[in-house]
């Protein structure tokens, strides 16, 4: 099967999509599924020539049913509905201020054919490979790495990166206001097991087959106490989900160009409560540890979803009503997904 029938690319917005032109060369193959947030009633424009889905808070509401509130509303985290939809393998997905990036001789950078090649090879968590991934081109294991585990592992994740904008939080953009990203670097790098990471969304990949229902963004957005944490959660619960199934998850290469950085005083209002309380739920998925029972990604992630509930619930009621969108989640993808993990 082609890649173009394997892979959907998915995108949260609220206004229309002319940055697709500058994307059309790498993107126009490719079916696209994009997810409206806030006022339906709204008429997003996407640019002529292009395969795509819209969908917006009617459909999502339509297609989910009494289940709808677990997608967030006014939120990016609406993104992970495309996530639940998609038919295909692979999902790549990118924020829409977010354009093609240039390497250091100028050339033009194929996002997309990088994450394919990211999740194509295989990783390796379990050691780390001073020469980073050992399986590009002119890279290789190196003395004393292990035999017995360079074949390595499923890659699940690929996580992108940013220049000129970086992803950075309030506190530090309002230090930092003029700070831009211009160094390239020519890498990419397995996280290795057991080391959590600040997981973007507005660069990233991952296979759906290996890991599709672990990425749901949380509640965010409107009548939520936190925001700008869709992407992280994810990222969290991911990270144990494939450290304890034996997935792997890479960072680094391919860039993007990120064009626009937030209000930093809007953003510590929808991060301000989450500074506080990663702080703990940091250290509460450092040390989760899931039961051999749990052999799949749903039955992980249910009982991911009780931990929460029982190991963050004193810091927030907030937790409770999270862990129950987690396994409303998850009864949705089963109900869309019928033959998942069949």
């Amino acid at each position: 099967m082609a890649l173009v029938d394997q892979l959907d690319i998915v995108i949260p917005t609220i206004r229309n999509l002319d940055f697709l032109e500058q994307w059309r060369p790498f993107f126009q193959p490719y079916h696209l599924i994009i997810v409206q947030d806030g006022d339906p009633t709204k008429t997003i424009k996407v640019p002529p020539g292009f395969d795509y889905e819209l969908f917006n808070r009617n459909d999502i509401e339509r297609l989910v049913g009494d289940k709808a509130w677990c997608i967030s509303y006014k939120d990016s985290a609406c993104r992970c509905f495309g996530f639940l939809v998609s038919k295909k393998r692979y999902i790549y997905t990118i924020d829409d201020d977010c354009f093609v990036a240039k390497d250091p001789s100028n050339e033009d950078i194929n996002a997309l054919e990088q994450h394919i090649k990211n999740l194509l090879s295989p990783a390796t968590p379990y050691i780390f490979n001073t020469l980073y991934d050992p399986y590009r081109e002119g890279a290789d294991f190196v003395r004393g790495y292990p035999f017995s585990l360079r074949e390595g592992v499923p890659t699940a994740i690929s996580h992108g990166l940013w220049l000129n904008i970086p992803d950075y939080d309030a506190p530090t953009q309002m230090v930092k206001p003029l700070e831009r990203n211009t160094r390239y670097v020519d890498a990419v790098l397995t996280i290795p097991k057991g080391t959590l990471y600040p997981m973007c969304g507005m660069n990233m990949a991952f296979d759906r087959a290996l890991i599709g229902p672990a990425m749901y963004f949380g509640l965010m957005g409107e009548g939520q106490p936190i925001g700008r944490y869709d992407d992280m959660w994810a990222g969290w619960c991911s990270k144990v989900i494939c450290d304890h199934l034996g997935l792997g998850v890479k960072t680094g290469l391919p860039y993007i160009y990120h064009s626009k950085a937030s209000n930093p005083f809007t953003n510590l209002r929808k991060e301000y409560k989450g500074i506080f309380w990663q702080e703990e739920i940091i250290p509460f998925f450092q040390q989760t540890q899931l039961s051999k029972d749990s052999t799949s990604v749903t039955a992980c992630y249910l009982e991911l979803a009780e931990k929460v509930r029982a190991g963050l619930g004193h810091i927030d009621p907030y937790f409770a009503k999270l862990a129950d969108g987690m396994v409303a989640w998850i009864e949705t993808w089963q109900a869309l997904n019928p033959d998942y993990e069949k």
